[in-house]
């Protein structure tokens, strides 16, 4: 990239930079104890509108033997991860892509036994 461009860039107001950036997002998705990766875990990810509804488009993921996953090109913004895995709860979080890379940790839990009254 040219001098002149570098310095174009520089130039720029945040809000005009941020609309127009893309982000490289790491995984790693581990057991409630954060011992054990979790291996085919499928990490669901929905884009958000400024008023914090989700789009219709999405991006799917899976994660490697280590539990870990990578995208790049996710634009700036809002966008909802949700990760399923069997034998483990789903995972919902909102996060707020403001950086060039996030690492997100997530910590999935065991499904709890229910309570009836009928047992």
């Amino acid at each position: 990239m040219c001098l002149g461009a570098l310095a174009a860039l520089g130039q720029q107001k945040p809000e005009h930079k941020s609309a127009h950036q893309n982000a490289s997002l790491q995984f790693l998705v581990m057991n409630e104890g954060g011992k054990k990766p979790v291996r085919n875990a499928e990490i669901v990810l929905h884009s958000l509108d400024k008023q914090g509804r989700q789009k219709q488009e999405s991006l799917e993921l899976k994660t490697h033997e280590d539990g870990r996953a990578s995208i790049n090109g996710v634009p700036y913004g809002g966008v909802r991860v949700q990760v399923i895995a069997p034998g483990f709860r789903t995972y919902g979080q909102d996060f707020t892509i403001s950086e060039p890379t996030h690492e997100i940790v997530i910590k999935l839990q065991r499904p709890t036994d229910q309570f009836s009254i009928y047992k």
